[in-house]
């Protein structure tokens, strides 16, 4: 039996019990075809090894065989381990991935998504936009295959894949009260245009509260530039400098929950004896910091194959579909910033 890049079309349609052309719509990530199909001819490519003739399908359908995926830092430890995912996912289809770093700058996003300057570059975008708000988006190329990530809503003609962000961080807070915490604060507010991100996060730390009943202590939520340690430790410095300090933090990221968790070590307060944190997004160095971060963990590896596979078949469509809100699972996983050393090993 052939294997790897000798393996033909036919050698999978035949192994898979289906045409050659149920294999390509697979390969090519087409809509028409039975999960249970997709699955077995999967199955097959797997056995196989098989991996497209990217070289020849472009010729005969004109693309590029790359995608760009656009994120608004690369030292960010969640854009990252995302990236990891998209490649794989890309990698498994034939696509290479291009990665552009925008810092945020709403015109080099804005360039991005006009597509002609660009068409032999990439055949689409998955785009995490920081700098755009949200109504900017609909100035885009129309002919332009866009999935977007990160906290924005589909106009009906992108698709968005995230977590529900508002629903996360009232689980995040209300593990914070379940604790029997008073006095909680947030780390990360950015009550701008183009901070959804921090808004959502905001909305569900303060429905935690309402729904116990509970007034927010407004002096408590500090606004941060970016979601990093600096801004973290800064933040934590200041609610420890006010008059009433809090019990517990909830950070908008794990990153500003290590930059906090510095600034309490330094001050000589434990935690999460003295003040209880979390964190956000489930990076790896959460999970290695002393004492591990308790974190809202999304599942980064849904988000990046739905993220593949929603703009794969935007680029296969004549007709594009219309554009779908995608949510990925989320969960708590509890660690030693808040329960202590009582709290399990980190997964």
């Amino acid at each position: 039996m052939r294997r790897g890049r000798d393996v033909t079309l036919r050698d999978v349609a035949e192994l898979a019990g289906v045409s050659s052309r149920t294999v390509s719509n697979v390969v090519n990530g087409y809509a028409n075809v039975t999960e249970h199909t997709r699955a077995r001819v999967q199955q097959a490519v797997d056995q196989l090894g098989y991996r497209p003739n990217v070289l020849a399908r472009n010729l005969a359908s004109g693309r590029s065989g790359q995608i760009a995926v656009v994120v608004p830092y690369l030292d960010t430890p969640y854009f990252s381990e995302l990236l990891q995912g998209i490649i794989r996912a890309a990698r498994v289809q034939g696509y290479n991935v291009l990665i552009d770093q925008t810092d945020g700058d709403a015109e080099h996003e804005r360039m991005l998504i006009n597509h002609g300057h660009s068409r032999l570059l990439f055949d689409g975008v998955i785009l995490s936009p920081l700098g755009l708000p949200q109504d900017a988006l609909a100035d885009r190329d129309p002919g332009l295959p866009l999935v977007i990530l990160g906290e924005r809503v589909s106009d009906g003609r992108f698709d968005h894949v995230g977590i529900d962000d508002v629903a996360a961080s009232r689980q995040a807070t209300e593990h914070l009260l379940d604790l029997g915490r008073t006095r909680l604060a947030a780390i990360g507010d950015q009550p701008y245009a183009t901070g959804e991100c921090a808004q959502t996060r905001t909305q569900g730390f303060r429905e935690a509260h309402e729904r116990r009943g509970l007034a927010v202590h407004e002096e408590l939520i500090v606004r941060t530039p970016r979601f990093t340690r600096p801004d973290g430790a800064q933040a934590m410095a200041q609610l420890l400098d006010s008059d009433d300090p809090p019990d517990a933090v909830f950070c908008y990221n794990d990153l500003l929950a290590l930059g906090a968790i510095h600034t309490l070590a330094a001050r000589g307060l434990r935690v999460p004896e003295d003040v209880a944190v979390i964190g956000y997004d489930d990076i790896e160095d959460g999970r290695y910091s002393n004492p591990a971060i308790t974190t809202i963990s999304p599942d980064k590896e849904m988000i990046a194959t739905t993220a593949v596979e929603r703009l794969l078949l935007r680029i296969g469509s004549t007709t594009p579909p219309p554009g779908l809100e995608l949510r990925a699972p989320h969960r708590l996983i509890v660690r030693a910033s808040t329960a202590g050393s009582g709290a399990p090993a980190a997964p």
